[in-house]
């Protein structure tokens, strides 16, 4: 298996392109980000190229809540946040943008949702659009929560380009079954993220076993980088025990 480091969580402590730089030090094989954007893209490049690890995406911004794009009457918001991220992935030389829906319910917000996507993935067709659900323990109301209506929502945008971020940890929460559920997306998705449950921590721990997901993933034929989205609980390098087993 190979990993990416996903610089929200880990190594917070460190500017950004000193993260990526302990990111390649520790062994991870990319890195993906949350909200870089108060850092210059041409830094983080320059770390990238330095390191020669490659960026797999990053998120729109929160707003005020977790999103925008699900939200009726916030199209431009949404939009500006959308070409904002767009941009940003680009002058890294990213691969993904995750769109966040933010916080919303029906089919008012669904149909701002699905043509959100669209705008962004018509937008970028040489990026691929990620969504996400959160589980309703952390993200209370968000929009997006299930697998099944991630795959709902990617078959109305109607875009090569757009694909299911399948979190692990998130999933597992909002019904388990994980490995019905990753063979069930398997043709839409774009990204796989984990960490273990139910405190987000270290994926060797907790409730959920990756020695059978990271094996179920691998039969899949999956050949990316799987995201380590995890909360390290003090120092990242010590919390790093891991990989060695996984690898």
């Amino acid at each position: 298996m190979r990993f990416s480091a996903n610089l929200g969580f880990l190594w917070t402590e460190l500017p950004l392109p000193d993260a990526i730089r302990a990111a390649k030090a520790a062994g991870f094989d990319a890195v993906e980000f949350h909200w870089p954007y108060d850092t210059p893209a041409a830094e983080v490049l320059a770390a990238l190229e330095e390191t020669g690890l490659p960026a797999l995406g990053v998120n729109t911004i929160k707003g005020s809540g977790s999103g925008l794009s699900a939200l009726p009457g916030e199209e431009v918001g949404a939009r500006v946040a959308i070409d904002q991220a767009i941009d940003y992935a680009r002058a890294i030389e990213a691969e993904a943008v995750h769109v966040m829906a933010g916080f919303a319910q029906g089919e008012a917000a669904r149909a701002t949702f699905v043509g959100n996507l669209q705008y962004a993935c018509d937008r970028a067709p040489d990026l691929t659009i990620l969504i996400e659900p959160l589980n309703h323990h952390d993200a209370p109301g968000y929009f997006l929560n299930t697998s099944a209506q991630a795959r709902e929502i990617i078959a109305a945008v109607g875009r090569d380009n757009c694909k299911l971020m399948f979190d692990c940890y998130h999933l597992q929460i909002m019904g388990g079954d994980l490995t019905r559920q990753l063979k069930a997306c398997a043709g839409v998705i774009g990204h796989i993220q984990f960490a273990s449950v139910p405190d987000r921590g270290r994926p060797d721990a907790g409730e959920l076993s990756y020695d059978h997901v990271f094996a179920v993933i691998d039969l899949m034929g999956w050949d990316m980088p799987l995201g380590a989205e995890y909360k390290p609980g003090g120092d990242t390098d010590a919390s790093l025990g891991w990989m060695a087993r996984y690898r």
